[in-house]
């Protein structure tokens, strides 16, 4: 924690950057806010690298990135693959931001803390594969593995793709991290039972839109779900189709482009697991194009904008979602 700490503060005092990209502390010590830290001052007083750094900053450099001078961020292995999506996107000016890596074992979700038994919660500390929970009862030790958030149990890469500067090791991708598990269960699924699944899992969207907001493929300047002439602007859903809708069209807009960074399932307040369906497509995507990883590589093209002779076609593919979707 105090390295990353360190390294915000250091950048700042070298006038390397005018501002840093971090995490600021909340209300609570858990409640982590990205935040544009402009003085040595707030950094010491307000800057948190700790378990519960969970949120992807890469969005926010879209901004930033444009506002004059140069801003610093710190990636994650996750944040990196979505900076370089929108890098490919032309979103984010790279020679205005000081991209730092930040290795990462894992980020921890407190309502799992909390599944594990634990009340008044008021420190979490991290020791190698255990965490140290201070509650107002007394100090408990839990494994860290039943802690994390759900986006790193399935983690797909401790590799950061992009960096001007890394803290800590390189690390590797995780080949056989089981992401897929989930989808292949509902795919084994009738499909009377899979909408009966998502209409279960959709019906409890508040429309929020916390998904799209977090979410660094969503990045267009005039969203549809924003215009009033669509019908579909509102915030309570109108009928049952419209709820699902939502997520669907949002689902096919990311299709190809979506790094798996999990943040829409983070944020949901609701629980629904959205990053199952983006990792339908991703999981489609690799079956019928072979395997690509967005955000992966910069200067690389998605499967579904680039076309070749060889693609599979349509009715193909259609056939093939009827026996695994």
């Amino acid at each position: 924690m105090q390295r990353v700490k360190e390294k915000a503060i250091q950048l700042l005092q070298d006038q390397i950057v005018d501002r840093v990209i971090g995490w600021r502390a909340g209300e609570f010590f858990y409640d982590l806010t990205p935040s544009v830290f402009t003085s040595v001052e707030d950094i010491e007083k307000n800057f948190v690298w700790s378990v519960f750094s969970g949120a992807n900053l890469s969005k926010y450099l879209i901004a930033e990135s444009r506002k004059g001078g140069k801003a610093a961020a710190f990636l994650k292995p996750c944040d990196s693959y979505s900076f370089v999506q929108l890098l490919k996107e032309h979103r984010i000016l790279r020679e205005t931001v000081y991209a730092v890596g930040v290795q990462c074992d894992g980020m921890c979700d407190m309502e799992a803390i909390k599944e594990q038994g634990l009340a008044g919660v008021t420190a979490v500390t991290e020791d190698g594969e255990a965490l140290c929970v201070s509650t107002i009862y007394g100090e408990e030790t839990i494994k860290k593995a039943d802690a994390l958030l759900l986006k790193c149990k399935t983690c797909k890469s401790k590799k950061i793709v992009c960096y001007d500067e890394l803290l800590g090791e390189q690390g590797e991708e995780n080949v056989d991290c089981g992401r897929f598990d989930e989808v292949q269960k509902l795919e084994a699924m009738t499909a009377e039972e899979r909408y009966a699944f998502w209409r279960g899992e959709l019906s409890r969207c508040i429309r929020c839109n916390a998904c799209r907001n977090v979410c660094p493929a969503c990045t267009c300047v005039k969203c549809v779900f924003d215009n009033p002439e669509s019908g579909i602007s509102a915030k309570a859903n109108d009928t049952s189709f419209e709820e699902q809708l939502y997520h669907v069209i949002r689902a096919f807009h990311v299709a190809g482009r979506c790094t798996d960074c999990g943040e829409c399932s983070r944020v949901c307040p609701q629980h629904i697991p959205l990053h199952l369906l983006n990792r339908k497509f991703i999981k489609d995507i690799d079956e019928f194009y072979g395997e690509y990883q967005a955000g992966a590589e910069a200067g690389s093209r998605a499967p579904i904008v680039n076309y070749t002779t060889g693609d599979i076609e349509p009715s193909e593919a259609a056939g093939r979602s009827d026996r695994n979707a």
